[in-house]
């Protein structure tokens, strides 16, 4: 019965069946690992016949996308309270646990990229608890052995279970991820990598730096790589549904092959899209990013809309609030009616250019109404008129305008926040080579904050996945390409150097 419990858990540690047998000696051959196969097995055989399976002729990608099928139709229920249970079929493990089956279904994951994690492990917590509650166990001697063969593992304390913060407001049974809608502009983007013989940077006495190519002439690059779907709201979009949940993006797009192309770049990150506005007779927003070493120039040309706010179909946990163009005052009032009708509803506030254009007088409802903003260093001190070596005076300025949390990003020097009372900081997770391309690392930033707050976790927590959402998007070409999922992160977290912590100043 061991080895047929190492199949179901995906554990192959040499140590596993040895261990398992001591612990059901120490129990004085109680059968308790025979006992939880018998149950998981009749549960899953329970869920199959309930949906007119055959058990003994299902194969097991068939099995896996009927039960993908059942969140796609809201009619989760059937797996309710199967939360360890796992099943070999063909000689692959498929989950029933609800969580498991969500994530599958709701990114379209491909049989061989399935989720299994959340029902393994519940059943290795079901596994210890079982041996080390027995009459003839030493609940030390138990830990110890689930330890030695990764039985017990630290990372299962990072996982969330499914709770109420996952039940949707509908009148069926369907369950969903916290909801985001993100409302901002929308581009794509031609990445030149520029010839690094063929530019140069010139700097001014004043600090300032240019950009410079060889006027009149006609300089070699080295390549070009189009991006769609970018802008720090569709970025952000991305990256809280790559880490689980439901998020939809309000923007506008013209009705050309860009705006297509992004609508569909979208729904294949499923992404939610029945926001989004198509302007007849309107080009998409195109911009140029000229990529020197791992800096970039962007040159920008956005285009004009009609910028209206359109209630969304299911009233989200989240709006999260970021770059959109300048003619689009009258989407910031009506916003702000919405949330005033929906107070339940929260904030996320990321300025870009024409919020700090406005200035925080004129954005006083919106800052009123946030609760969280997120700016670097100097946007802080260009809101809040504050000294720029005074981190702690930002911060209350910035609580001052409204919002209960406050995050400053410092660039190399790390991260900055303000909540409760306490002002932390936590430094940059260290990049695993030089980075690539920066662009949509702040995003990719504020955009993890905000998922894992939206997840539930702690204002702490959410600091430690950020940094390393960011230093992934550097690695790699684009602000999306590097956007990892919830699992991913931990791995990271797990890996991270002992400095790598939140710290109260």
């Amino acid at each position: 019965m061991s080895k047929a419990l190492a199949k179901l858990l995906s554990n192959n540690h040499p140590l596993f069946v040895f261990n398992v047998q001591a612990m059901e000696r120490a129990s004085g051959n109680a059968g308790i690992d025979a006992r939880l196969i018998a149950e998981t097995t009749a549960r899953a055989h329970t869920v199959m016949r309930s949906l007119g399976l055959d058990v003994h002729d299902t194969s097991a990608e068939e099995l896996y996308h009927t039960l993908n099928s059942l969140i796609m139709r809201g009619e989760s229920d059937v797996l309710r309270d199967n939360e360890s249970a796992l099943l070999v079929v063909d000689d692959e493990v498929v989950s029933f646990n609800l969580l498991d089956v969500i994530e599958n279904a709701h990114h379209q994951l491909p049989f061989k990229k399935r989720r299994v994690d959340h029902a393994q492990r519940h059943l290795r917590a079901e596994l210890i608890k079982r041996y080390a509650e027995h009459d003839r166990t030493s609940d030390e001697m138990i830990h110890k052995l689930a330890e030695q063969a990764e039985i017990s593992r630290a990372d299962d304390v990072h996982f969330v279970d499914i709770d109420t913060r996952l039940l949707a407001d509908r009148g069926d049974a369907a369950v969903k991820a916290p909801s985001l809608l993100m409302i901002g502009d929308i581009f794509t983007d031609a990445f030149i990598k520029l010839n690094e013989n063929s530019a140069k940077i010139i700097k001014e006495e004043d600090g300032k730096e240019w950009l410079a190519l060889p006027f009149g002439q006609k300089p070699p690059y080295d390549q070009v790589d189009i991006v769609r779907s970018v802008g720090p709201s569709p970025n952000a979009a991305v990256s809280a549904s790559r880490l689980g949940l439901d998020a939809s993006l309000m923007a506008w797009v013209g009705d050309d092959d860009v705006g297509r192309e992004a609508l569909a770049h979208l729904k294949q990150e499923q992404v939610g899209v029945s926001p989004m506005v198509v302007e007849p007779n309107k080009q998409t927003s195109y911009w140029y990013v000229l990529r020197y070493g791992a800096d970039r120039t962007m040159l920008v040309k956005s285009e004009q809309y009609t910028y209206a706010w359109t209630s969304p179909e299911r009233v989200p946990d989240w709006v999260y609030l970021s770059y959109v163009g300048a003619d689009s005052w009258t989407l910031h009032e009506q916003l702000l009616s919405y949330l005033e009708e929906n107070p339940t509803v929260k904030l996320a506030f990321q300025p870009g250019t024409f919020h700090f254009e406005w200035g925080p007088r004129k954005l006083a409802g919106i800052y009123r109404r946030s609760n969280i903003v997120i700016m670097n260093r100097e946007e802080a001190v260009d809101v809040t008129e504050g000294l720029y070596d005074d981190i702690q005076g930002l911060a209350a300025a910035l609580h001052k305008l409204g919002p209960s949390i406050a995050v400053i990003t410092d660039g190399p020097n790390g991260s900055y926040a303000s909540f409760d009372g306490r002002l932390v900081t936590i430094p940059n997770y260290p990049d695993p080579a030089d980075p690539l391309d920066r662009t949509g690392a702040g995003d990719a930033f504020a955009s993890t904050i905000v998922s894992a707050l939206a997840l539930g976790e702690l204002m702490d927590e959410a600091l430690t996945w950020a940094p390393i959402n960011s230093m992934s998007v550097v690695q790699q070409l684009g602000a999306q390409a590097g956007l990892l999922t919830r699992a991913e992160i931990q791995r990271y977290l797990l890996e991270a150097p002992e400095q790598y912590k939140v710290t109260e100043i």
